[in-house]
């Protein structure tokens, strides 16, 4: 038996997103016990919110309603950063890592920005009605 592969799952940004929120988890298990009802929860939501918000948005039928979804993922990525910051100076994390991530998600938000204009621009409607 074979399974559905959904138009979002095809886009680089999503598979982007997607490897990214498993970076994140995996760094923010490093972080200190007692964060793990504050930042280490904020971070992982908000990452885990980028790559959720384009799989969402997917299934809306306007393209206005698909880039609304797109521009709360590059506003949860905006978040991330914010979070980002806060673990480099509580030293969770060293310059390295940070400058990996930031870079990463730097990416991800440029590509999103691309989704999000070409959904706003375009006068076709993006999802066909059956």
């Amino acid at each position: 038996m074979k399974y559905n592969v959904y138009s979002f799952e095809k886009l680089e940004v999503y598979q982007l997103a997607r490897k990214f929120k498993i970076d994140i988890k995996l760094m923010s298990q490093l972080f200190p016990k007692e964060e793990r009802f504050e930042l280490t929860s904020q971070i992982n939501r908000s990452s885990a919110s980028i790559s959720a918000n384009l799989a969402e948005g997917s299934g809306r039928s306007s393209n206005f309603d698909q880039a609304h979804f797109t521009n709360m993922s590059f506003s949860t990525g905006l978040e991330t950063i914010d979070h980002l910051n806060t673990a480099l100076d509580l030293k969770y994390i060293n310059e390295e890592k940070y400058t990996e991530l930031r870079i990463k998600l730097d990416a991800i938000l440029n590509k999103l920005n691309a989704l999000y204009k070409f959904q706003i621009n375009n006068k076709e409607t993006l999802k066909k009605r059956v």
